[in-house]
């Protein structure tokens, strides 16, 4: 399989919706042909093995599929339910977690201003926080998880954005620290 027929199949595999030859050559920067040329090469790669994915024709435009022996298992592989998207109060949430962790829930709510029980708790159940032990208080304390970095394609925390382009010293975190909890105090007083 040559260079094209490679950039042909990547553009392929990201586009959700059949590719018109047009839209691919020009996606490619070369002529209509040669992107005729790529599909055919593609589609003898995908005839020649035994791959799980073949090349259709389909809706005016070109797609990647899964090969109908697979069908069966695809079905039950896409039924299962997603997760849904995080709400509001769990995005705050995870990302006070993210930035000041070890933290507990009663932080977390003073910070927002507002309960937080059940934003932390679906948080748990989709591991994306877990426990990491208690504060001087008592308090569960909670940090981020590897999953929450996998999902927000970090390699670690250190690759966070910088939420005010500086790193604080110890001392600059610690009255971050404050001002955000008498920020979410004053905010529930309101």
């Amino acid at each position: 399989m040559n260079e094209l027929a490679r950039v042909v199949e990547a553009l392929l595999f990201l586009s959700p919706e059949p590719v018109s030859v047009a839209d691919l050559a020009e996606a490619s920067e070369v002529g209509e042909g040669e992107v005729v040329e790529a599909l055919a090469r593609l589609r003898e790669h995908y005839a020649e093995g035994f791959r799980g994915v073949v090349l259709r024709e389909v809706a005016g435009g070109f797609a990647l599929a899964t090969d109908p022996v697979a069908e069966t298992a695809a079905r039950r592989l896409m039924a299962r339910p997603r997760t849904p998207p995080l709400t509001q109060a769990q995005a705050e949430c995870l990302a006070i977690v993210a930035y000041l962790q070890p933290i507990s829930r009663p932080e977390i709510a003073r910070i927002r201003g507002v309960a937080s029980e059940s934003a932390v708790a679906t948080l748990l159940e989709r591991a994306t926080i877990e426990e990491s032990g208690r504060s001087r208080f008592g308090a569960v304390l909670y940090r981020t998880t590897p999953l929450f970095e996998r999902l927000f394609g970090l390699s670690g925390l250190d690759e966070l954005p910088e939420p005010a382009r500086f790193d604080p010293s110890p001392e600059d975190e610690a009255d971050l620290r404050e001002r955000l909890l008498r920020a979410g105090e004053a905010r529930a007083e309101a």
